[in-house]
């Protein structure tokens, strides 16, 4: 088999507070191939934003990654100094923010800013630099792309902004990419322009991407695997069909459970019982245990380990049957 474009193993990222440790990713493992998009998908404060600025060393004080590697293309991120960084973000390696203002500076027009971008890591003219910039608007379905680059970004609305942000993550044609929830903002019918997009840019250049969200219709129709997050730990991982037609851990099968297009007309909508764990005082045992139904006294006192046959894997002492949820 080829090797992986990225592989996590067992990375540990944790923030020291006042307050105590807060083990935002603990012991997070998955690979992503070249040319395949991996979901990671979980409820909000499980691990899935933290994970992907782990691989691009963005993490600020009080946090830090204490354990595992970041393997891209073999090389370990982890071990390379701020200066090699920032020569692979944005170029080999892209990052595309929730809010794109994260992205996009304020006082600067977009061409300024997407020519620098082109600039900072190729040799190319003005011209040509703009050009490029202009050819990538264009491929995230920006109509009038040579006005949309003399504009500013509060003359954008938030959608627009948020595919100028996109386009920029594109402009060097990166190896990976890490995508957290960009499309949140959009409307449908543009959300299905970008998703169509990313899915050609993946099987065209060999592009490997983690798209992180918390929408499964979305990673169902995008991703060729899923990763499960919770309390930090990818619980079950395995193709699309694998976790979504035969899910064997109970948090998984309690998220499918709960999308509101598995409830019939009158019922009311199942959730998942209890809250997730915080960060700072994560239980003993199983961190899905205080909330699972099938949960018994060896589930509240060890870890369990990574069982499963072939890609399907997961953490569980109890797996269901892998029946359809």
């Amino acid at each position: 088999m080829s090797t992986p474009t990225l592989s996590v193993q067992n990375l540990r990222t944790h923030f020291f507070t006042g307050a105590g440790v807060a083990k935002a990713v603990d012991d997070a493992s998955f690979d992503v191939a070249p040319g395949e998009i991996v979901g990671l998908v979980g409820e909000s404060g499980s691990g899935k934003s933290i994970t992907g600025f782990s691989v691009l060393g963005l993490i600020d004080a009080p946090g830090r990654i204490v354990g595992g590697r970041v393997l891209f293309k073999g090389e370990d991120l982890t071990t390379l100094t701020p200066e090699a960084l920032r020569r692979l973000r944005g170029n080999r390696i892209a990052m595309i923010f929730q809010d794109p203002m994260m992205t996009l500076n304020p006082v600067l027009r977009i061409d300024t800013q997407m020519i620098e971008a082109v600039q900072a890591h190729t040799r190319v003219s003005k011209h040509a630099a703009r050009q490029r910039a202009r050819d990538a608007l264009a491929s995230v379905g920006i109509p009038s792309p040579d006005e949309r680059l003399r504009a500013y970004p509060h003359q954008l609305s938030g959608g627009m902004r948020q595919r100028v942000a996109i386009a920029i993550a594109l402009l060097h044609d990166p190896e990976l990419i890490i995508a957290d929830e960009p499309t949140t903002a959009l409307d449908v019918t543009i959300q299905a322009q970008i998703l169509a997009e990313m899915q050609k840019l993946c099987a065209r250049s060999h592009t490997a991407m983690v798209w992180v969200s918390h929408d499964l219709a979305v990673v169902a129709g995008l991703a060729d695997r899923i990763c499960v997050m919770y309390a930090g730990r990818v619980v079950e991982t395995g193709s699309v069909d694998e976790i979504l037609e035969r899910p064997r851990h109970p948090y998984t099968i309690g998220l499918i459970d709960s999308l509101p297009e598995k409830a019939r007309r009158g019922e009311s909508l199942k959730q998942i019982p209890g809250m997730a764990p915080s960060a700072l005082k994560l239980p003993v045992g199983c961190a899905f245990a205080p909330r699972c139904a099938y949960a018994t006294s060896l589930c509240r006192s060890a870890e369990p380990p990574v069982t499963g046959e072939g890609t399907h894997l997961f953490r569980c002492f109890h797996p269901r049957s892998g029946a359809p949820a």
